[in-house]
C-alpha cells in the first residue's frame, strides 16, 4: 500500500490524512518542549546537485520556520532548535560557515517577528560573529514579554560547554556571597546546576527529534535530556514533513514515559 504521506504534493489525500494524524492526539499527551535537531542540509544540497552548501542550509532555516508553525497548531510550549555548534564554529569551512551564520541571522530575526512568539538565545554570544550576535540579541529583547511559543535558538552551542558555564556561575554567586568551597561542595545538587544552565527556568525536553537517519546527540541537551524521549526520521532536513512530525509525536504519545522509576 502506498503510504499517503509519501507525497510532499499537499493533495487531498495527504491533508486527509494529517487531519486524521492530529484527531488521534490528545492534547494532554502532547509534549510541552520539544528540541530539534536538523541534520543533513549538506547532503540533501549535495544530491540536489548544488555547488554549495548554502542552498541546503537555506532550505533547512524554512523548515524549521515551518516546524515551528507545526508546533505552535499543536499547542507545544516550547521548542528548541539546534542552529550552529561550538564545533561548527571551529570546524566547518569558512565559506560555508559565513552562509550559515547569515542564514541564522535572517531567521531569527523573522522569528522574533511572529506575533507572540518568543526568541531565546542559547549559548555563548562571544565566540560568535558580531553581527550574528547582534541580531539574536535583539529577537530576545524584542520579544521577551511574549506568552506565546518559546523558541529557544542554539547557536554557539554545545552541551558540555553549557555545564561548565552552570558550574563556573554557582561558584562565582557561591563566592561572591562569602560561603566556601567545602560549604558548596556540600550543598550543590542537580537542581542548582540546572537553575544554571542556558535554558534555567524551562522544563527539560520531553522529546528530542532529529533527522537524516542520525543517532546522536552531537552535545546538544547533554544535561537536559536525561529523561526525553528520541525519535529519529530518516528524511534529511529540508524534505521533513508535517506527517513525519506527527507520526513523532503519535509515537512519543504511546511511550510509558518512567523516570528511571
Amino acid at each position: 500500500m502506498t503510504d499517503v504521506g509519501a507525497n510532499e504534493g499537499r493533495g487531498p489525500l495527504y491533508r486527509l490524512y494529517i487531519n486524521r494524524l492530529r484527531r488521534t492526539l490528545a492534547r494532554e499527551a502532547v509534549p510541552h518542549h520539544v528540541a530539534m535537531m536538523i541534520d543533513g542540509n549538506r547532503r540533501w544540497a549535495r544530491e540536489l546537485g548544488y555547488d554549495s552548501a548554502a542552498h541546503g542550509h537555506r532550505a533547512g532555516a524554512a523548515k524549521m520556520r515551518e516546524f515551528l508553525g507545526w508546533c505552535d497548531d499543536l499547542g507545544i510550549g516550547v521548542v528548541s532548535l539546534y542552529l550552529l555548534s561550538n564545533d561548527n564554529l571551529r570546524k566547518r569551512d569558512s565559506v560555508e560557515l559565513a552562509d550559515l551564520i547569515d542564514i541564522i541571522a535572517e531567521l531569527a530575526d523573522e522569528i522574533s517577528r511572529e506575533p507572540n512568539w518568543r526568541v531565546q538565545h542559547v549559548g555563548r554570544s562571544d565566540n560568535l560573529p558580531g553581527e550574528l550576535a547582534r541580531v539574536l540579541a535583539e529577537a530576545q529583547e524584542r520579544t521577551r514579554l511574549h506568552t506565546g511559543l518559546h523558541v529557544n535558538l542554539a547557536v554557539g552551542y554545545g552541551g558540555r560547554s553549557e555545564i561548565v558555564d552552570a558550574v563556573r556561575s554557582i561558584i562565582a554567586q557561591h563566592d561572591s556571597e562569602g560561603g566556601s568551597l567545602e560549604e558548596l561542595a556540600a550543598s550543590l545538587t542537580p537542581e542548582q546546576i540546572g537553575e544554571h544552565l542556558y535554558t534555567g527556568g524551562l522544563p527539560d525536553p520531553d522529546l528530542v527529534i532529529r533527522t537524516s537517519g542520525e543517532q546522536r546527540l552531537s552535545d546538544f541537551l547533554l544535561w537536559q535530556s536525561a529523561h526525553s524521549e528520541f525519535y529519529f526520521v530518516e528524511a534529511l532536513g529540508p524534505d521533513l514533513r508535517e506527517v513525519d512530525f506527527l507520526r513523532a509525536i503519535r509515537d512519543f504519545a504511546k511511550r510509558d514515559r518512567r523516570y528511571g522509576s
